[in-house]
């Protein structure tokens, strides 16, 4: 499918749509794509003047490419400064996401940013692509160039990332948009910080070695964004036991502005003593 089309969404019934997408490299669908997909639903049912600030989404099957989705929104609550939806996300085998999301009203205040982005991280020109789709560029940032000590945690990782579909018809005023695809993207890093801060598979790929799942995913947009321009996002590991691992990032513009805080729990098993 075309991908600057992903996030059409078609109306089936009321606070009811229906969208695809392809197949990706591991079979199914990408966990980023179904999010995205879901917060586009919930916003179309918001006044348009409230933009969303936050999102939590738990991952609860598997999604089959091979059918549609059916994204059922539930009208939480309707204020002048904050609506709240809750989005649930279907196939034939039952629910495979559910999602919730806050929209809020332009308010002017202070603008304060206490995470600064790390300067000595080399820029996306100077490191070569290892993207995995078509959707968006990455160039990862080698471990010998990220420095434990900068960020809280352990297992830190780093990558620069835009998107590569055509974005020149929308404007940076359509947040909405810019900010789907950064949900897209942002489930693309937290299994290589959980994997890195790992005792036993920091080493490895993790092909063939470890199974791993994306449990829940949380988003905080905190500035407008470009998401066709790049963005650096920083992540490192903040725990695991009980084979989940929690990686926390910063989403960071070229000229080091804040614009958004990603924190997923990852499920990570030894693929060899697999349970199920």
């Amino acid at each position: 499918m075309e991908l600057s089309r992903l996030f059409e969404l078609e109306p089936h019934g009321p606070d009811t749509f229906v969208g695809i997408g392809p197949r990706y490299p591991w079979g199914g669908l990408f966990g980023g794509q179904i999010v995205a997909q879901a917060l586009r639903a919930a916003a179309a049912t918001v006044d348009a003047d409230q933009q969303v600030h936050s999102l939590r989404a738990y991952f609860i099957r598997r999604g089959d490419h091979t059918e549609p989705i059916r994204f059922e929104v539930d009208r939480i609550r309707n204020g002048r400064s904050f609506s709240t939806r809750r989005v649930v996300a279907r196939q034939a085998i039952g629910a495979i996401l559910n999602l919730e999301a806050s929209f809020q009203a332009p308010e002017a205040t202070a603008d304060v940013q206490p995470v600064p982005m790390d300067l000595g991280v080399p820029g996306p020109d100077e490191l070569t692509s290892d993207a995995w789709s078509d959707a968006f560029d990455r160039r990862t940032v080698p471990h010998d160039r990220l420095p434990d000590e900068v960020r809280t945690g352990t297992g830190r990782s780093a990558a620069w990332m835009r998107v590569t579909a055509d974005l020149a018809g929308h404007l940076p005023a359509d947040q909405l948009l810019h900010r789907c695809w950064l949900a897209y993207m942002s489930d693309d890093m937290p299994a290589d910080t959980v994997r890195a801060a790992h005792p036993e598979f920091h080493d490895v790929d993790g092909h063939g070695i470890t199974y791993t799942a994306s449990l829940d995913h949380t988003i905080w947009f905190h500035r407008p964004l470009r998401a066709d321009q790049w963005h650096l996002y920083d992540f490192a590991c903040h725990a695991f036991t009980g084979a989940r691992g929690l990686g926390i990032g910063h989403v960071f513009s070229t000229d080091g502005t804040h614009v958004a805080t990603v924190a997923q729990e990852v499920l990570m098993r030894d693929a060899r003593q697999r349970q199920d």
